[in-house]
């Protein structure tokens, strides 16, 4: 609520090494606060002083600054997306606890990565998958479906927890087919299969990943590979789900073997199936959705975690489409 009143809060943050980790770079930190709350922050050595016209916003601004600021005295790296996706967090939610979306789901994926949920989705999600055998990630592009599954995939190979990491995708991609593509069917098959292999190199060194591929630990391959095998103590993910058929997914979802963690992430909303043909994503969640050992996380817009432009993007075509009863 707005008063012609200028409100002020004041905060103190006594370590000052760490009050300008927090405060960022030339003040970086500050002035994406400002920015996505609408009030202005000057510092005075390891004050931080909070001023606007809407109460709430000074207040969510000063709570944001003393959780990150814990965060950091607790032994939390920070990293630059942190106050970004924190930011979107308060905005959405004021209340929202960052302490437990950034601290305690923290997932150390190998000695160079640490991955960190960077939405309370993207937490409810890490959660789902540690609990579950089989979920289902459904959202737009950039939310992290596929990138936090594949770093989850990759902990558990490497604390020996699953033998295998199975990555896999429906070789269909925007009208085109494989016979029109050059090359034999390995190089037919690369470009769809590239993004996931992106991931990987993300997560394990260039060697690391080579030597897991060759000896079988890791495969990638398209989904039709897929058919006739029972996948035993292997995490497995399937990626780009909006573009199985229904019989394609009752075949990838019939594989799960004994001991095996099941991934299926997709974009309805990016659905590239000949018109006629129903996408078998949206026939699983219509069936499936009801079965308590399965669940199914929704992100939206607000998850994205790309470039503040995506989000922007993904939120203009949304209205368009609901504008012309698209969506």
């Amino acid at each position: 609520m707005q008063t012609n009143q200028e409100q002020v809060q004041e905060l103190e943050f006594g370590n000052p090494e760490l009050a300008r980790e927090l405060f960022g770079p030339e003040e970086r930190n500050l002035s994406l606060l400002e920015k996505a709350l609408q009030v202005r922050v000057h510092t005075r050595g390891t004050k931080a002083v909070i001023a606007g016209l809407d109460a709430q916003n000074v207040h969510s601004a000063s709570r944001f600054l003393a959780q990150i600021y814990e965060l950091i005295r607790s032994g939390h790296r920070l990293q630059p997306q942190d106050i970004e996706a924190g930011l979107r967090l308060v905005s959405h939610n004021p209340q929202a606890d960052l302490g437990k979306v950034f601290a305690e789901q923290h997932l150390v994926v190998s000695p160079q990565k640490t991955i960190t949920p960077r939405s309370a989705v993207q937490s409810d999600y890490l959660q789902a998958i540690r609990n579950r055998e089989l979920v289902f990630g459904i959202g737009p592009a950039g939310t992290g479906k596929t990138y936090l599954a594949v770093a989850l995939a990759v902990a558990h190979l490497l604390e020996g927890k699953m033998e295998r990491l199975i990555l896999t995708r429906p070789a269909l991609e925007a009208g085109e087919k494989l016979g029109f593509l050059p090359g034999d069917l390995a190089e037919k098959i690369n470009p769809y299969l590239r993004p996931l292999y992106d991931a990987l190199h993300e997560m394990l060194a260039f060697r690391k990943v080579q030597e897991m591929l060759e000896t079988g630990v890791i495969e990638v391959a398209p989904l039709a590979f897929m058919r006739g095998r029972t996948l035993n103590k292997a995490f497995v993910i399937l990626d780009e789900a909006q573009n199985t058929t229904p019989e394609q997914m009752k075949m990838f979802l019939t594989r799960i073997g004994f001991g095996s963690k099941a991934v299926v992430t997709g974009d309805i909303t990016q659905i590239d199936l000949p018109s006629r043909v129903l996408s078998g994503l949206v026939q699983a969640k219509e069936i499936l959705e009801h079965i308590p050992e399965i669940q199914f996380i929704h992100f939206t817009e607000r998850d994205v975690m790309r470039h503040e432009l995506v989000g922007k993007i993904v939120q203009a075509y949304s209205r368009h489409e609901e504008s012309k009863g698209l969506a």
